[in-house]
């Protein structure tokens, strides 16, 4: 009977010990990674793409192109429209050089007329002067007084030209400052067009948005794809974290930034250990998840973290996991 005894007293013991021994975890979860699905930014064939799932893409690498033929030809109808619109300008540049150049004869003529009165006058001083002593004949004094009237009225007959030359000219620049503005109103529209189309050329190149690797595939080579058409999934497996649920009794023990220690399940009692930080905390309760256990075994509310890792290859995205604070 007292053998008994004792040996109730020794399971009852251990049962204790048992009872307080601590936790291995304080928290479980799964693990994740930032996932982005790649669509396409242009709408036409497939004409290369090189992914396959699993494939490490690297920051910015070019993976696939969509093609851009019909696009490159409206380019290159707009740089013809823009060619032919500049061609006009010099055109129009070209007539208002020449009327310039007419207008700069006029002048030319009308001050040599002006020094020719002149001459004249000089002239017809000294036969006046000589015509008065009688050594010349009046006639000659009367033939420059005749010259002098026939240079008088080209005078004006040349000014009267220079007005109307300047009226014209002004009217006509009037009308080609009207027609080059309306040119480069239209150039800038094509340079604006040209732009559209270098942005949607750029567009047909699919480029890898960071370092990753391909999780899925959603298309092939030579398929038509249209713009927003999902066509890979990438994650970066590289930075990873566990998202796991603590009850509020928990919360007072953890903030962000705080290390911890991870533990990455792989099943029979194999586990391999992480160094982790808390990169978040969610300010809302939710219902415990259906797969998580807390401390509180199954508390009704809970809190989400985030505790981020550094994958070093073994950690896989849905495998399960424990924290300990």
């Amino acid at each position: 009977m007292k053998k008994i005894m004792i040996m109730a007293s020794v399971a009852l013991l251990v049962m204790t010990a048992c009872g307080k021994k601590e936790k291995a975890f304080d928290a479980t979860g799964t693990f994740e990674a930032t996932e982005v699905t790649i669509s396409a930014k242009a709408t036409g064939e497939l004409k290369s793409f090189d992914v396959t799932e699993g494939q490490v893409i690297e920051d910015g690498a070019q993976v696939g192109r969509i093609d851009t033929y019909q696009l490159l030809l409206k380019k290159q109808q707009l740089e013809t429209q823009r060619g032919q619109l500049a061609a006009s300008k010099r055109q129009l540049s070209s007539n208002r050089s020449a009327t310039s150049s007419q207008q700069l004869d006029l002048n030319k003529q009308l001050s040599s007329i002006q020094q020719q009165i002149a001459n004249a006058k000089r002239e017809r001083q000294r036969y006046a002067e000589l015509v008065k002593d009688g050594a010349v004949p009046r006639k000659q004094l009367d033939d420059i007084d005749n010259q002098i009237k026939v240079l008088n009225r080209q005078l004006d007959a040349t000014r009267d030209q220079i007005r109307s030359a300047n009226a014209a000219l002004a009217e006509q620049g009037k009308g080609i400052g009207a027609q080059m503005e309306g040119i480069d109103a239209q150039v800038a529209g094509i340079d604006a067009q040209q732009r559209q189309l270098d942005d949607q050329i750029a567009n047909a190149d699919i480029v890898a948005p960071y370092k990753g690797t391909v999780l899925e595939k959603y298309v092939e080579q030579g398929e038509f794809v249209s713009t927003g058409k999902p066509l890979f999934k990438m994650a970066d497996v590289d930075n990873m974290f566990i998202r796991a649920y603590v009850t509020s009794a928990q919360l007072q023990h953890i903030k962000v930034g705080q290390p911890c220690k991870v533990f990455a399940d792989y099943g029979d009692g194999n586990k391999k250990e992480y160094p982790g930080t808390i990169t978040w905390i969610s300010s809302r309760s939710e219902f415990t998840p259906k797969t998580i256990l807390t401390d509180d075994e199954r508390a009704d509310l809970v809190y989400a973290v985030k505790i981020a890792i550094k994958n070093d290859g073994y950690v896989k995205i849905g495998m399960y996991g424990e924290v300990k604070f």
